[in-house]
């Protein structure tokens, strides 16, 4: 296992990291086709669910690729409006859920005067109304999106989030090929998450550390060797 150095900055990806994006997304999913099959814009049964979870890490134009290939651009943009409008209502409705001990672990970090950051190729209204709804806003210095920052890679945003706020190192946590990229991309140190089940083990691959549970981070910075 690599030798951790401590970061200034842990930066966290979104869905599959610390949001149990199920919960929220498939019945979102589920009406948003009720709701397209309804305007005449797409007919037949609903796609299978793998799709979408295979997919989740994704830009959402890449997403609707793989989820809908047969849909013009027209009904792959109007189901990005629809099911932000569905996970938001999802959200304030309740019963969404965080991986286990994502807070305690959180505040234990802050507590030690880490930076937290999440960088999420989500939208940026989706991210924003996560954090809101399960109380972690305080807990994050910003919250980067390739929705708000207009991005086309994770490397891209991630790169953006560095610079903006002075950041030299710092951890890049994620589930994701995409997340390994950008941690590497940027010379940073990448933790692999391996507990979510949406992407594929092979994706890790490159990541310094893979965790099986969100806690674990707690014991790698402890344990981490302070810089310089």
């Amino acid at each position: 296992m690599a030798k951790l150095k401590k970061p200034e900055a842990i930066v966290f990806d979104m869905d599959g990291t610390l949001f149990q994006t199920e919960s929220l997304l498939l019945p979102a999913y589920h009406k948003m086709f009720d709701i397209l099959r309804e305007e005449g814009l797409y007919a037949g049964p609903t796609p299978p669910e793998e799709r979408i979870l295979g997919s989740l890490g994704m830009l959402l134009a890449q997403i609707w690729h793989n989820v809908m290939p047969e849909a013009d651009e027209a009904v792959h943009r109007r189901a990005d409006e629809l099911l932000l409008q569905l996970e938001i209502e999802g959200l304030e409705a309740g019963g969404t859920l965080l991986y286990p001990k994502v807070v305690e672990t959180l505040h234990a970090l802050n507590e030690r005067g880490v930076r937290l950051f999440v960088a999420s190729n989500g939208l940026a209204d989706y991210i924003h109304s996560i954090v809101v709804v399960h109380e972690l806003k305080e807990l994050f210095e910003g919250l980067y999106s390739a929705g708000g920052q207009g991005t086309a890679t994770k490397t891209e945003l991630l790169g953006i989030l560095l610079k903006d706020n002075g950041v030299s190192s710092a951890w890049m946590v994620g589930d994701r090929s995409s997340d390994v990229e950008a941690g590497k991309g940027n010379g940073q140190t990448v933790i692999g998450c391996g507990y979510a089940g949406f992407g594929r083990q092979e994706e890790l691959k490159g990541s310094d550390v893979i965790i099986s549970a969100f806690d674990e981070l707690i014991g790698l910075y402890d344990s981490a060797e302070s810089q310089g």
